[in-house]
């Protein structure tokens, strides 16, 4: 399995508008670990591994969002990590 590491910060209306859940659900229901929080300056960070083409699945789904957010930016970074979750949680 080809696996893949990426570190998201999620720009736009992102908070208080349930973003974080909907990210959490789309992460597990895909299988895959990491986790997703909210930053002081409005943004929300996502870490998460998984299969490349499952973690890809998953920006997609972030970048559209919910209907109550409004994704204005995706800053995506691949990175190598010695990092092992063992589940997706919310922070």
């Amino acid at each position: 399995m080809n696996e893949q590491h990426i570190h998201m910060i999620v720009r736009g209306m992102v908070q208080g508008v349930g973003f974080r859940y909907f990210v959490y659900q789309r992460a597990v229901r895909l299988g895959l670990k990491g986790f997703v929080r909210n930053l002081p300056d409005g943004n929300v960070e996502v870490e998460v591994s998984g299969s490349r083409s499952l973690v890809e699945e998953l920006i997609q789904m972030v970048k559209v969002g919910t209907r109550a957010s409004s994704v204005t930016d995706v800053q995506i970074q691949i990175i190598n990590s010695d990092l092992n979750f063992t589940s997706f949680d919310i922070k």
